[in-house]
């Protein structure tokens, strides 16, 4: 048995070797991709183009208007004169925030009211939107709080500053919000899963197509060991797949690892053989490549939606979030992200361990049972 498992891993090696496309697709484009992903890929948003019309023009809403422009993420892209040019400038798409000061501001501020202004944002980009409102939110709040103290010293000179409530954040684990450290991980997770796919899925399929199937399957080799041969080579070729795009993430990004490897490595091969269960089931279920691949299309992309990459899972439907638990993704992220920033080992991440080794036993054994099935 162990006999003709090797030598079947042996032909699937000397087959890759054999073509430099396929070893060319194995490492150029997994890198470039995770170089675009990490820099294009962000939650942060700057230089968001920016209107101001100042109905006031005082000392406080030219003040206003300056820490707005002072400020890394808006840059003010047009100073209207009446309303009409805050809606022409949304509507042509030239501001996506527009900061409205009305008349009377500073008088409100003088007396200690409540000030009029308004924040007008385009919402056909409702991410970016609800991004740039919360930069605009901080920066009016500090703002607000500097003008009531430079109020209370001014009316009540002899007096205190009245107390004052301040949140003082402690982030944990990524002290700077960089979304890089969020991202790049997630981005090896996403590439493993669609290169490991795409190799397994047409494994099978391809032996089909040029007739070698029929060959390998009069010779005394069992279902069992044909998937096992195919299984270890792309198991091998995923591990190093991962460990080059972690490697080059992390290093060209100064990604931290502060977690254990031995745990990460663990994590990974577990989530490898899911991968490959997942790819060998689709080479046993499909008679073409043409079919592998437009399979492939409907499988990953759902895993990447459901993985909690982008979106969180516990803000999607009851029946997605059921979903989610037989997508290995959705694991394998926290155990990545639980390695590399947290640094916690099998203590707190077995739970998820154990459900990508129970979903890797589960799709081996049904690529088994289907490949056995095609054949009679």
């Amino acid at each position: 048995m162990l006999g003709r498992i090797a030598s079947l891993v042996l032909k699937e090696f000397l087959q890759l070797l054999r073509d430099p496309q396929a070893r060319f697709r194995l490492v150029i484009p997994p890198l470039i991709q995770v170089i675009i992903f990490g820099y294009a890929a962000t939650f942060e948003v700057y230089h968001v183009s920016t209107a101001v019309l100042d109905l006031d023009h005082s000392q406080e809403s030219r003040e206003l208007i300056a820490r707005f422009a002072d400020s890394r993420r808006f840059d003010i892209v047009e100073t209207a004169r009446t309303p009409a040019d805050i809606r022409t400038a949304i509507d042509r798409s030239d501001a996506v925030v527009a900061i409205v000061i009305e008349a009377g501001f500073a008088e409100e501020l003088r007396k200690g009211a409540s000030a009029p202004a308004q924040v007008i944002v385009d919402g056909t980009n409702s991410n970016t939107a609800l991004i740039a409102l919360g930069y605009v939110g901080q920066i009016v709040s500090a703002y607000a709080q500097d003008m009531a103290q430079d109020l209370s010293r001014r009316l009540h000179p002899a007096q205190p500053p009245p107390p004052t409530v301040t949140l003082e954040q402690r982030p944990w684990y990524n002290p700077d919000y960089n979304s890089r450290w969020f991202f790049v991980p997630g981005v090896i997770a996403t590439l493993t899963l669609v290169m490991v796919v795409n190799l397994t899925s047409f494994a099978i399929v391809r032996e089909r197509e040029v007739g070698t199937l029929e060959q390998i399957m009069v010779t005394p080799i069992r279902p069992l060991e044909f998937i096992l041969g195919k299984t270890i080579p792309f198991f091998c070729v995923g591990l190093a797949l991962t460990a080059l795009i972690a490697g080059v993430g992390t290093l060209w990004f100064e990604i931290p690892f502060v977690g254990n490897p031995l745990v990460l490595l663990l994590g990974t091969s577990l989530y490898l053989l899911s991968v490959l269960g997942i790819g060998l089931l689709i080479s046993t279920v499909c008679l073409t490549q043409q079919q592998a691949f437009a399979t492939n299309f409907f499988v990953v992309n759902p895993a990447f939606i459901l993985s909690g990459f982008s979106f969180p899972i516990f803000t999607m439907p009851v029946f997605m979030q059921w979903l989610s638990t037989i997508n290995p993704m959705s694991y394998y992220l926290i155990v990545i992200r639980g390695t590399f920033l947290k640094g916690v080992g099998l203590s707190v991440l077995w739970p998820q361990m154990l459900a990508l080794a129970a979903l890797g036993v589960v799709l081996l054994a049904a690529s088994v049972l289907r490949f056995r099935k095609s054949l009679d």
